[in-house]
């Protein structure tokens, strides 16, 4: 049986700044990259196979560094653009609130075409020959992956039933 694992990037620099990144590059914070040396140690355990990773850094960073604690070619990572973070639009570089409205945002990305995205990505994996998956990626699109591979858990909740916190693996499947 496949395993999919999901673990959001380590703590970024626009993070600890407080402000909504979206698909702007921002760099892991050193708390982030110890987060991710921390996260690495325990999937030392999960017996992964195969590490696909959004191409933004702080997520890409993320995996190098489980990778290179486990063990796990930092060639081999496959980076796929469907994982990116949702793209906020003018919201980006903006202070992050929990009670924000991104669906308010005019030129953010859709929940309907970030759906659409990660369900594509969802189909994609069914079709690897590995059996235990890392993804590293973002918030919003770590949400939308546990809902699409879960839908009882819905995409929007409230702040203890939805966030994911950085650097946490959990299992999706």
């Amino acid at each position: 049986m496949k395993h999919l694992y999901f673990i959001r990037h380590g703590l970024s620099e626009m993070n600890l700044q407080g402000l909504f990144s979206g698909q702007v590059e921002s760099p892991l914070s050193k708390e982030g990259r110890e987060q991710a040396k921390l996260a690495g140690e325990q999937a030392g355990e999960l017996h992964i196979d195969h590490i696909i990773s959004s191409p933004l850094s702080r997520a890409y960073d993320t995996a190098k560094i489980i990778a290179e604690v486990i063990g796990y070619p930092v060639k081999d990572i496959e980076l796929n653009s469907l994982l990116l973070e949702r793209a906020f639009g003018s919201a980006e570089g903006q202070p992050w609130s929990p009670d924000f409205d991104m669906d308010g945002v005019a030129d953010a990305e859709t929940l309907d075409s970030l759906q659409n995205r990660v369900t594509l990505f969802w189909k994609y994996v069914q079709t690897l020959p590995a059996e235990n998956i890392l993804v590293s990626s973002h918030g919003s699109t770590g949400r939308m992956l546990r809902n699409v591979t879960n839908p009882d858990i819905p995409f929007h909740g409230t702040a203890l039933s939805h966030h994911l916190p950085n650097a946490e693996i959990i299992q999706l499947v």
